[in-house]
């Protein structure tokens, strides 16, 4: 296989400070309120979201300087278990912590009621953060992985599932995929209305997985607003270099990637009832070598592959994955896959199950993760269709390597 890297675009440290003014404008309405030391809640979500802790550092600041007293709030629905000790242990691992951000990280996992939509949706809100005075929702917005439009992840999923915790994301995949969206936007009209939502920051990533922008977006202007980032959100979502594959190789799976694991944009399954499959990319078989660290044995997803090692199967949490698959009631996303005791078992035998006479025409696609797509290493049937196109470099061909116990050489910990 030959690695095929794209060059990546200058993002990230600069666009810091590139919206402090717009910040301290949310920051000055705030504290445009007579009492002193106003409580404000800054969410925090379980996603990988490059430099995540810088961004909460910053914000956390400018709140404090502004004469704010901050919590940080746990907004990840029933991830890490729907416990509040596994979401502070995810949290942790994201290198969110009281120590790091300065300012206490609250994953309480009670509920209270902020109101009703007209169809009699609760908006359930995080009872920390309703005891706040206002809530700054901080998230990254990118396409969803049980829903397609009009918008996607960002921070009206935040409001409605994010501090809605066990009952809020119960209740929102309980509409089905087809109606999600809809259900997520009456719940953030109810938050928006209650005067508790005090602004938001959306950050938009490139197709490397680095910060393109973060925006501030006021209350008033969040419904439409998302609408807006998410065309532009989708237009860098990261994509495989070719469209038809055999065989695709993730070597690690996890929640800290995608909601599902394996991001369902990138690997052309949604792997839902009455949910059709997208056109692109069209790839025959799946195969998911490890769950990462970084997911506290949540698997969610895992049901995305085809065959999958011994060693990630022994990784799974049940506790954990079976709590996040109930309540998204995408239960077909957590069964497990043709199981495998090594890497080298599970990718010939994938390859083993295609009709193809010579496993050498086969064209077969490695990433690291859903995520991270800036190296991708194809097989020589596939290096014709990206050698020479603007940005992308591509490497000599080298063959797998395997330990003796079947691992690959570069996966050993």
């Amino acid at each position: 296989m030959a690695p095929c890297r794209t060059s990546r675009r200058s993002a990230g440290r600069a666009s810091l400070t590139s919206f402090s003014v717009e910040l301290n404008s949310i920051v000055a309405s705030v504290t445009n309120d007579p009492r002193v030391g106003l409580r404000v809640a800054v969410t925090v979500g379980s996603r990988g979201i490059r430099r995540l802790p810088d961004v909460i550092r910053f914000v956390t600041a400018a709140l404090i300087k502004a004469g704010c007293k901050v919590s940080l709030i746990s907004a990840m629905g029933s991830h890490g278990g729907a416990t509040s000790d596994g979401q502070r242990s995810l949290l942790a691992h994201l290198g969110i912590t009281e120590e790091s951000i300065g300012a206490p990280v609250l994953t309480d996992m009670d509920v209270v009621e902020l109101g009703r939509t007209p169809r009699g949706l609760i908006a359930y809100c995080d009872r920390n953060a309703a005891e706040c005075d206002g809530i700054l929702v901080v998230n990254r917005v990118k396409p969803h992985t049980g829903f397609s439009e009009p918008f996607g992840s960002g921070l009206l999923k935040m409001l409605a599932v994010g501090l809605g915790k066990v009952p809020g994301a119960g209740q929102i995949h309980r509409q089905g995929p087809a109606r999600m969206a809809q259900a997520i936007e009456e719940i953030a009209h109810v938050f928006i209305a209650s005067g508790k939502v005090i602004g938001g920051l959306a950050i938009i990533e490139d197709a490397h997985g680095e910060i393109a922008k973060i925006v501030p977006v006021r209350p008033e202007e969040m419904i439409a607003k998302e609408r807006e980032l998410f065309r532009e959100a989708k237009a860098l979502l990261p994509r495989l270099p070719v469209d038809d594959l055999d065989l695709l190789i993730v070597d690690e799976m996890g929640k800290n990637y995608s909601g599902s694991g394996m991001d369902v944009n990138v690997i052309g399954r949604w792997r839902l009832p009455g949910m059709p499959e997208p056109a692109s990319p069209r790839i025959k078989r799946i195969v998911a070598l490890r769950l990462s660290p970084g997911s506290e044995g949540n698997a969610q997803g895992v049901g995305l592959a085809d065959f999958v090692t011994r060693r990630l199967v022994d990784a799974i949490d049940p506790v954990a994955t079976y709590a996040n698959a109930i309540t998204s009631t995408f239960v077909e996303r957590a069964f497990i896959p043709i199981t495998l005791s090594s890497d080298r078992e599970a990718i010939e035998t994938a390859l083993a199950s295609l009709s193809i006479r010579d496993p050498g025409e086969a064209r077969v696609a490695r990433i690291r993760n859903t995520l991270h797509l800036d190296e991708v290493w194809l097989s020589a049937p596939l290096l014709a269709e990206v050698t020479g196109r603007p940005g992308v470099e591509v490497g000599p061909l080298e063959p797998l390597q395997f330990r003796d116990d079947g691992t690959l050489l570069d996966l050993v910990r």
